[in-house]
């Protein structure tokens, strides 16, 4: 699920939203968010030359499109900074205000530990609890905008959305978001077939 959908419902909706001083309402995300085939205008933001590309984006896969999309929402959010914040100054505590952020638009309901269905993975009635982000798209984003900012020019060592305390912080989401919800987020292990037992040698 693209974290920036609902970004576009509530953009057209100015008077609903609640944007924080660091998100000022200028942050629109709609052009790039929904268009599968943006643009060549909204499509590219230049944060270097090399975000350039000669490729049209209808012979794009669907991830390079997404991976696309994100970066340039990024790009929205490094521009509407207060200050404004070049890619060079980003850190690991931007991206992470940049994911909480994106919180107010999440559709994931995540119960309190007060809440009646805390842990409960089908709850049968509606609670006040507050929509989040779900882990496993805040996971996928993070991982297309790591390899967007390296194929921008950036250093695998600099790069912001590479860092420890957003990996802990995505950690920390799963964990919390797992026992609120009552699911496992646990990878399932293939099973190995069963070796069939070697013949003994011959001793022929």
């Amino acid at each position: 699920m693209d974290p920036f959908q609902d970004f576009q419902a509530s953009n057209s909706s100015p008077s609903t939203a609640t944007i924080t001083p660091n998100f000022p309402a200028s942050l629109s995300m709609s052009a790039v968010a929904t268009n599968t085939n943006p643009s060549p205008a909204a499509a590219m933001v230049a944060f270097s030359p090399s975000s350039s590309s000669s490729t049209s984006p209808s012979t794009l896969s669907r991830y390079e499109n997404q991976k696309r999309r994100d970066w340039n929402t990024f790009g929205q959010y490094l521009r509407n900074h207060r200050p404004p914040l070049s890619l060079s100054r980003c850190s690991g505590a931007h991206v992470l205000e940049f994911l909480r952020y994106l919180d107010q638009f999440g559709k994931t309901k995540v119960h309190t530990p007060l809440c009646p269905f805390f842990g409960h993975p089908n709850p049968p009635a509606p609670c006040p609890c507050p929509l989040r982000q779900a882990w496993g798209s805040l996971d996928a984003l993070i991982g297309r905008l790591r390899a967007a900012f390296e194929e921008h020019g950036g250093k695998p060592e600099a790069n912001p959305f590479g860092a420890r305390a957003v990996r802990l912080y995505l950690r920390e989401v799963r964990d919390s978001q797992s026992k609120a919800r009552g699911i496992s987020y646990e990878k399932k292990k293939r099973k190995r077939p069963p070796q069939l037992p070697q013949p003994p040698p011959s001793t022929s």
